[in-house]
């Protein structure tokens, strides 16, 4: 799917790309009478190429990842320098305010997508086909998708559906409640559920189970339990999805689009990008920027050592937990390991080192993709896999006072490692299960937010304040001044 975007090109100069962006919601074409946003969706074809569109933004989730990994206790920003990407050293310090680069780029980069999905359901009546149902259901999975992950990071914001609009009508919309920006992405997730597959031939096309899934957590994050656990039971019962065999095997390219994928990030190696647009990249930047700096040996390539584990994440595994060496590498147990360790070599960078690196997204010699291959790794991001819902869904149970249900869920997780079996007697019990289970997948921040441990795990971390990251201070200007700060920034 993602080889088709080149054929997007004359797309995307159409589509306002961002609603704050400045952009009038109408263009002046010249010459006259060519194709433009106004009259663009004439055949199935055009709604197609825009639901393309629409799925390209998803490729910007490696920021998402990063952040909620660096914020946490699990990941440190790591890198060249302090000074190399700041903002990712700022929000690891906690403090980060509103002029962050990676911050506004992750509210600039959903938004983008949100647009996408509108303009799609804005000329949904245009013209009747044959699977337009199914268009319009992905394009509600998308937009619900991309409001999630702002409502996670900001809290209230601003809530645009099936319209596209200008820069004066920015100015003119309030920042909206999470309880309404929840509802819209519960109903969207309901509307889709009813009309898409339950399993897809295209990979990375959102289904029926993946809107399910996603619903569920929604509804967790909601303390909705009653209605969690049976979303994502019904997931479960659906039969569709199970544990594969081998835990490290899980993130291999080889092996992507397996019986436990119930929705990737579809990225590919085989087109070229650079640092100037990172959201431009067809390939997964994180592996690279993951990767072991000026590293010379075998199995892995050289990267930029952002994003390294901490001792605190490697300490909580315990050392027969399989888990613990396919989620962190010990580079110089890696190296011991090796016959010839004298031969190889690595760098460390001045952004902080800890010794461990992301083993479950790395650059490895076998998954490169084109140069520069630090931005064109061809790895999917897992964003939901089975043992996520397994989890949650024990979880739910657990809140619901269903320990049974409970304890046979993280049964099931553990017992595919082969460790031993746990007593699920306390809630503790299946926070650290997901720790250990999803580490460096980009959950663990908002576990500790939602659970209200983050102040008491996280180094920096004032109450009140780090729930939420700020609104961009450039997206409140652009907005005439119209949206109030989150507290304490």
């Amino acid at each position: 799917m993602k080889n088709k975007q080149t054929r997007l090109i004359s797309l995307a100069v159409l589509i306002c790309g961002l609603v704050f962006s400045g952009c009038d919601k109408f263009l002046t074409v010249n010459p006259p009478y060519t194709q433009d946003a106004e009259n663009y969706f004439q055949s199935p074809e055009d709604y197609e190429q825009a639901l393309i569109g629409a799925y390209d933004l998803l490729q910007g989730t490696f920021l998402s990842v990063w952040i909620s990994e660096i914020a946490s206790n699990n990941t440190i920003a790591g890198g060249e320098s302090v000074n190399d990407t700041q903002g990712l050293h700022q929000i690891d310090e906690m403090t980060h305010g509103g002029v962050n680069t990676e911050l506004r780029n992750l509210f600039r980069w959903n938004y983008a997508g949100i647009t996408r999905c509108n303009f799609i359901m804005e000329n949904k009546d245009n013209i009747e086909f044959v699977g337009k149902d199914k268009i319009l259901a992905e394009a509600k999975f998308l937009r619900a998708f991309y409001y999630f992950e702002l409502v996670k990071f900001f809290g209230d914001v601003p809530l645009i559906i099936n319209e596209r609009i200008g820069a004066q009508e920015v100015t003119e919309i309030e920042r909206a409640p999470v309880s309404q920006v929840y509802a819209q992405i519960e109903k969207d997730l309901l509307d889709a559920s009813l009309v898409l597959d339950q399993v897809s031939l295209i990979k990375g096309k959102a289904t029926k189970g993946a809107a399910m899934a996603l619903l569920g957590k929604i509804l967790l994050y909601q303390k909705k339990y009653s209605d969690a656990a049976n979303v994502l039971d019904e997931v479960i019962n659906s039969g569709t999805y199970s544990l594969i065999d081998d835990y490290t095997d899980l993130f291999s390219v080889a092996n992507e689009n397996n019986s436990e994928t119930v929705f990737d990030v579809e990225y590919t190696g085989a087109e070229g990008g650079g640092y100037g647009c990172l959201i431009c990249l067809e390939g997964n930047a994180g592996p690279g920027f993951q990767g072991i700096r000026q590293y010379d040996g075998p199995i892995y390539g050289d990267g930029n050592s952002y994003n390294l584990p901490t001792q605190n994440l490697y300490d909580a595994f315990d050392p027969t937990d399989p888990r613990r060496d396919m989620t962190i590498l010990d580079i110089d147990a890696f190296i011991a390991a090796q016959t010839n360790p004298e031969n190889i070599t690595y760098g460390i960078g001045a952004g902080g080192h800890t010794g461990y690196y992301n083993n479950k997204y790395i650059k490895r010699q076998n998954e490169l993709g084109l140069p520069d291959n630090d931005l064109t790794s061809p790895v999917n991001y897992r964003v939901i896999r089975y043992a996520d819902v397994l989890l949650m869904s024990a979880e739910a149970h657990f809140q619901n006072g269903n320990i049974s249900e409970a304890q046979n869920k993280v049964d099931e997780v553990r017992n595919r490692v082969g460790i031993e079996t746990i007593t699920v007697s306390s809630i503790d019990d299946i926070f650290n299960e997901r720790r250990l289970e999803l580490a460096c997948e980009g959950h663990w921040f908002f576990d500790l937010v939602r659970w209200g441990r983050a102040g008491s795990e996280i180094e920096g971390f004032q109450i009140g304040t780090h729930e939420l990251f700020p609104i961009p201070t450039l997206e409140i200007d652009l907005a005439g001044g119209n949206w109030s700060q989150n507290n304490g920034y």
